[in-house]
């Protein structure tokens, strides 16, 4: 990996010529004060990092939105504008890392910085040539020179003040010719504070035209996602990035009429509040973005989010939006919420197929036809994620299932059997699948799902159910279960048995808030017949701790024909 060392006036010199920004790259966000602290670091000889570069090819350079570094920057508006790459017949250079050094180089040196203290103000980096560098060993964050954001040169206060404008050093190829430029407004100083003057002028001009204050790496390859990759690990020491960010920052440029990243972060947060409430990202979205857009590759993938790509994005984002709501909402009916929707891809064949069907509102229709679809949805959603349908090679699976619905779309049936044979799976459980069901734990992976099957008549709308130990968990301590007198085998047989399914129940909010630590044989003196068949609990004669394993045998055959009659 070689690096290449830079000076500062080569850097200013190049930008917005040929060296851009990335549309991956997030907004400037330094204060004045964090660039008059690079500035004195310049001139303390401190090292400021290296930069990392990209190396776009001229043919690719209209292929992602590009942008021009700020100048002049304004709190009011402080975004990048598009840069105008329409002359440019070479290869440009983006930067990946190092922005906000460089930016902060380019407001200090060529441009102006406006923000609002008690009234806007707009102001430029100036030097207080009067000062000497005076470094302070019990504060090493206070500055060594004298930089500061100012309105103008006129001096404030009774400390001595000469304010040099940093910018002007850039006119002068010569440190002597900077220092001349400067001669007449020294002629009634003092002695020492002209020879300080000239030193600093000095100084300043060597740091920006001659010291090389740092270095960068040039990426050359034309792989995008290798390219996000890279800028992913470079900037992994500030803020955590996510690649649908990177994604939308893409998106975002490339839509003409939408807002990508307002339309597809409100979107997000409008299908979480669906039902009980979902925690689909922005990733998923976007997944269904591409899924949904017929003739669009589904990789989730940069190479996939062309200019072209996305504009058959945002030329279908009313349909996504609306066919995949209803495909949320549908699930909501069925019982499905955040815990126990596993396999949030298993979703887009789903809303693929309502909206082949131009079906705005399948999730409410009574239609002997959508009612019929509806029933066979949700049998094919429950076995195709409690066999893991969507594991391991997704975009293969996904992409067999998008030919078969697209070759079917007229059709009104659900294609449920054709997309069961795609997936390599039974629309049945098989005994072998069922036991190692019953050994799924408290709060697994599937164990909701699970749960919530056993439940078909529930409805599930606008209420929070609770996974619970039916026999509580308090009852399962070594001391607790020794008192009674129990042996080692017996114990461990109670501890083998007491967080699996079969001594779990899906309660509401309420009712596991009520229940909280009671003993199983008096809390289930209060509940009705019926509660005692909805939830599968055996007929015993006691339902004391003594009788667990028994109850718990029980209960997992009953668990074991319901989930076998699915």
């Amino acid at each position: 990996m070689e690096y290449i060392p830079v000076r500062v006036s080569d850097l200013i010199r190049r930008l917005n010529q040929d060296v851009y920004l990335p549309a991956i790259q997030r907004e400037f966000d330094w204060g004045p004060d964090r660039i008059e602290k690079l500035f004195d670091s310049i001139m303390s000889d401190f090292p400021i990092g290296s930069f990392l570069y990209w190396r776009l090819k001229q043919e690719n350079k209209n292929q992602w939105p590009i942008y021009e570094f700020i100048r002049d920057f304004d709190e009011e508006n402080p975004h990048n504008p598009l840069a105008n790459l329409a002359g440019i017949k070479n290869d440009i250079t983006l930067v990946l890392d190092g922005q906000q050094r460089i930016t902060s180089l380019f407001i200090g040196l060529r441009g102006s910085y406006r923000y609002f203290y008690f009234r806007w103000r707009k102001t430029h980096l100036y030097l207080n040539l009067l000062k000497p560098p005076a470094p302070n060993d019990d504060d090493p964050e206070e500055l060594t020179y004298d930089f500061l954001f100012r309105e103008n040169a006129n001096p404030d206060g009774a400390d001595p003040q000469l304010w040099y404008l940093v910018g002007k050093i850039l006119d002068f190829e010569d440190a002597e010719d900077a220092k001349s430029d400067m001669r007449g407004s020294l002629t009634d100083l003092s002695e020492s504070d002209r020879d300080n003057a000239l030193k600093l002028i000095g100084r300043l001009h060597n740091r920006v035209h001659t010291t090389l204050v740092g270095n960068y790496y040039e990426e050359r390859s034309q792989d995008y996602d290798k390219v996000l990759q890279i800028f992913v690990r470079a900037n992994s020491g500030g803020m955590p990035l996510e690649y649908s960010d990177l994604l939308l920052s893409t998106a975002t440029a490339k839509w003409e009429t939408l807002d990508a990243r307002s339309e597809i972060h409100t979107f997000t947060d409008d299908l979480n509040e669906i039902g009980s409430g979902y925690k689909f990202g922005k990733d998923f979205v976007l997944k269904a973005c591409l899924y949904l857009s017929e003739g669009l590759p589904i990789q989730y993938q940069v190479k996939n989010f062309t200019l072209s790509n996305l504009r058959i994005i945002e030329a279908n984002w009313e349909e996504i939006k609306k066919f995949l709501a209803t495909t949320v909402r549908l699930i909501a009916r069925f019982g499905f919420h955040s815990k126990n929707v596993v396999a949030p891809l298993a979703l887009l064949p789903i809303a693929l197929f309502i909206m082949n069907r131009k079906a705005w509102s399948f999730d409410t229709s009574s239609q002997t036809d959508d009612a019929e679809a509806q029933i066979a949805v949700r049998k094919w959603f429950v076995f195709s994620t409690l066999k893991n349908a969507f594991g391991g090679s997704s975009d293969t699976t996904l992409t067999r299932l998008r030919e078969l619905l697209t070759s079917s779309k007229t059709a009104s049936e659900f294609p449920s059997e054709s997309l069961y044979q795609s997936l390599g799976i039974e629309p049945h459980l098989s005994e072998n699948e069922i036991d190692r069901m019953l050994s799924y734990g408290y709060q697994a992976r599937y164990t909701n799902l699970v749960l919530s099957l056993l439940y078909p008549d529930r409805d599930w709308k606008d209420a929070t159910f609770h996974e619970d130990h039916i026999f509580p968990k308090s009852e399962f301590k070594v001391r607790s279960l020794k008192k009674r007198g129990f042996d080692d085998d017996r114990i461990e047989s109670y501890k083998s048995r007491f967080n699996i399914l079969a001594n779990l129940q899906l309660l509401t909010e309420s009712e596991n808030l009520k229940k909280n630590a009671t003993p199983f044989e008096e809390w289930i003196q209060t509940r009705e017949p019926e509660f005692r068949t909805r939830h599968l609990i055996p007929d015993l004669a006691t339902y004391g701790v003594d009788s667990f394993v028994e109850f718990s045998d029980r209960r997992a055959q009953l668990i074991k024909s319901a989930l076998g009659r699915l």
